[in-house]
């Protein structure tokens, strides 16, 4: 088992190395320490910003897709000593911001935008992306397993429960949890404990 795991971060820690000579460069900002293992897609890297200690799992989905109507370009920003797991889905074309610290479990999708389907006459594959609202996850948020965030702001040490689907912001120190999301605990800063919410 140890021999094993050392291999492993013998291996990841080689990984990084490359994959930082070879493509580091062609990011907006890549931060020290960065591990980013085995992405499946990056696309819009010269939007894309990772802070140093930046951890993401393996088959990560990271896309900053610029419209050319629209003034500058995409914001995807990661800040540092947050750590992402496996099968992350991460969109934004116009503003997405991961603060310092957060920590996000596998199979999560973050966005800020959807597809539109008002016309029923077209495929909704061939219809445009529509801008949502900024996404701004706050610092030291955790994010549970097949979260999907879209266009909201997530509060500051705010917890998102497993399998919930966020669709408006959620207030700093508060559980939610839900399809849709809502808010099902708040931190109590007087009696200094986690109250449930009726």
């Amino acid at each position: 088992m140890f021999k094993h795991s050392f291999y492993k971060r013998c291996f990841n820690f080689l990984n990084r190395q490359i994959f930082r000579l070879l493509f580091g460069r062609s990011f907006q900002f890549f931060g020290r320490k960065v591990s980013l293992v085995k992405p499946d897609i990056i696309f819009g890297e010269e939007y894309i910003s990772l802070g140093d200690n930046v951890k993401i799992g393996s088959m990560c989905w990271l896309l900053a897709l610029h419209d050319e109507r629209e003034q500058g370009g995409p914001i995807l920003k990661i800040d540092r000593n947050t750590t992402i797991g496996r099968f992350a889905h991460i969109v934004s074309v116009r503003s997405v911001v991961i603060e310092q610290n957060v920590l996000i479990a596998d199979k999560v999708y973050i966005s800020d935008n959807s597809h539109d389907f008002e016309s029923v006459d077209t495929p909704i594959i061939s219809q445009r992306v529509l801008f949502k609202g900024d996404t701004l996850i706050r610092e030291g948020a955790w994010i549970g397993e097949n979260v999907s965030i879209i266009g909201v702001v997530i509060g500051r040490n705010s917890v998102v429960a497993a399998n919930s689907v966020v669709l408006t912001d959620v207030p700093d120190y508060s559980v939610v949890a839900g399809v849709p999301a809502k808010v099902i605990k708040r931190y109590d800063s007087e009696l200094k404990k986690w109250m449930k919410v009726t």
